[in-house]
């Protein structure tokens, strides 16, 4: 075969089923350097609209798990096309991305306005007996938002120079004032 051609062979099957075609073809690599391949699409394959719900479930939920098994779909089978297919894993990473970014919101709203829960009380005829809200602020969600953006922050301020209540000219500022309150009461 001369450079460039593709090559051709059989799928297995039934003996008296249709030929099905795999065309690898002997071209240029791609961006991720994989060469293009044509692959005979299953039945049970997954479909543009299988692969979409699929991403849309991982964008809202950062869970592959819940994402396969929304679309019907093994884990391993998932993870496989995520390693077959360039593109979708693409994708899948700015699935993860946008869900990352959402809870990331969610969770930074709940450590600064709190959170609700509301427990209803029903009697044996299925009327409201008592009703209670509890109201909270997730503290262990604060400190991991406050550690996370520790860094960047103090970089930021080192960056801009901006005075912190325990900075180095804070404290000899400090100093210096009591120090004039020493001069002054005569200490």
């Amino acid at each position: 075969m001369a450079d460039g051609e593709g090559k051709r062979s059989r799928f297995g099957g039934r003996a008296n089923a249709p030929e099905r075609v795999l065309a690898l073809e002997n071209g240029p690599q791609g961006a991720l350097g994989v060469a293009p391949q044509m692959r005979a699409v299953r039945r049970n394959g997954w479909t543009p609209a299988l692969r979409q719900k699929f991403l849309e479930t991982l964008a809202l939920t950062c869970n592959v798990s819940e994402a396969a098994r929304v679309v019907g779909r093994n884990l391993s089978t998932v993870y496989y096309l995520k390693r077959r297919d360039p593109a979708f894993a693409r994708a899948w990473k700015q699935a993860l991305s946008i869900g990352h970014e959402e809870l990331r919101a969610l969770m930074l709203r709940q450590a600064l306005f709190g959170t609700e829960d509301e427990e209803i009380v029903l009697d044996g005829e299925g009327a409201v007996k008592s009703r209670k809200i509890r109201r909270g602020h997730p503290h262990m969600i604060q400190a991991l938002l406050f550690r996370a953006h520790e860094k960047e922050v103090e970089e930021m301020q080192r960056l801009e120079s901006v005075e912190r209540p325990d900075g180095e000219d804070a404290v000899e500022r400090l100093r210096a004032a009591l120090d004039e309150v020493r001069k002054r009461s005569g200490g």
